[in-house]
């Protein structure tokens, strides 16, 4: 494994992902982290562009007369979790925490940069994305409504996440869906109530509600082809019951998952079935909502087989072009509706915090994972744009 960034420009990255780990913002408040990014960019040399949908900071580099283009994002926001590590870096924000990685991806993006301002070997022109609100699934969106790719074109664009649990050094990608949608559901349901020990005189809300989130789990295991991935949850359950009342309202929510947006359709039209069906069958009335928040990943072939020779030259062995698909969700999926994408997986270790699972209080980001991942994206771009 041939690594091009310096001990120099490794400990830089060290230390501006701990500064933005030890100041966690989130979406659309990354207003210290966007400022901060923007000054390094401009201090490296980039034209910098600052205000992109919200909080994005967009910086260009350009090198040569190569026609080419190329996009590289890394997101910038944190979450609401309460951190309980003991670094001598955690958070100084309560109830905040960059508990996703965000922050190395931001770090690795801007050591990335800085070495191709000094040392890269390219022709073309790289656009440097830093994107908001990952993980409510608007900051994409909310860039490419401010023109992103009208205003900084690319023919290709690329998203890191880190991977706890896969190696230091290890690459996973794949051509079609690589990630889910995330769609949000509700189902309120509507009774009589009445008195528990009366049950026959009223209506309740409760066991009807029951009845749904079991037929709910059908969907997957009798509805859905055997060899298509799908995934329904109900994660709460409220009521107005008391006790001894039966409850007249109940609210159903949860989350539902899938690879491509046909299954999509298919789940929220069996789920709509299964609640007008079993309320129906109680004399009670229900409202279903079902809304769509992040559609699947759909990796590009042509950016894929570029991201695993990347990797190939730079991991050997380390590089897989033909991972299985992930159920989690990931707003680098508007961007790769834009324009062919591809978005892979870098690993953040297999010990430790670095092994616990993302969005975990005790998770942190693997700073060795810091330099794997610049030099990916600057070996991706010298390949891409080669012929300096």
């Amino acid at each position: 494994m041939t690594i091009p960034i310096s001990n120099t420009l490794d400990a830089e990255m060290t230390r501006w992902r701990q500064d933005f780990h030890a100041h966690p913002e989130r979406g659309f408040a990354e207003h210290r982290t966007a400022a901060r990014v923007a000054e390094l960019l401009e201090r490296f040399g980039l034209e910098v562009h600052q205000g992109v949908g919200g909080t994005g900071v967009v910086g260009v580099l350009r090198r040569g007369n190569g026609p080419g283009a190329i996009g590289l994002r890394a997101d910038m926001d944190a979450l609401p979790i309460t951190e309980t590590t003991n670094l001598g870096y955690r958070s100084t924000s309560p109830g905040t925490m960059h508990a996703c990685g965000h922050d190395g991806h931001t770090a690795m993006l801007l050591g990335a940069a800085k070495h191709l301002v000094d040392h890269g070997k390219f022709n073309g022109c790289v656009v440097f994305i830093f994107q908001p609100n990952e993980e409510h699934g608007l900051g994409a969106r909310a860039m490419l409504n401010d023109g992103l790719f009208r205003r900084f074109p690319v023919d290709q664009v690329f998203g890191i996440h880190n991977m706890p649990g896969l190696p230091l050094g290890h690459i996973e990608t794949r051509t079609g869906p690589m990630t889910a949608s995330e769609s949000l559901f509700e189902i309120e349901i509507t009774a009589r109530g009445g008195h528990a020990a009366l049950p026959h005189m009223g209506g309740d809300a409760i066991m009807v509600g029951a009845q749904i989130v079991g037929a709910l789990q059908t969907i997957v295991s009798r509805k859905l082809d055997p060899g298509l991935n799908g995934v329904v949850s109900v994660t709460e359950f409220t009521t107005d019951g008391g006790r001894n009342v039966l409850p007249g309202t109940a609210l159903l929510k949860g989350d539902a998952r899938a690879l491509t947006p046909e299954i999509t359709a298919q789940i929220e039209q069996r789920m709509r079935q299964i609640v007008d069906g079993v309320c129906a069958a109680h004399d009670v009335s229900a409202t279903t909502r079902f809304v769509t928040e992040f559609p699947p990943t759909i990796n590009a072939t042509a950016p894929v087989i570029a991201a695993t020779s990347a990797g190939r030259t730079l991991f050997r062995a380390g590089a897989n072009g033909t991972c299985p698909p992930k159920l989690f969700s990931e707003d680098f999926a508007h961007m790769a509706q834009a324009v062919p994408g591809c978005f892979l997986l870098l690993g953040n270790g297999t010990e430790g915090a670095y092994a616990r699972p993302l969005h975990s209080a005790d998770y942190d980001f693997n700073d060795a994972a810091l330099t794997t991942g610049a030099s990916f994206w600057i070996t991706l771009v010298e390949q891409e744009l080669a012929g300096a």
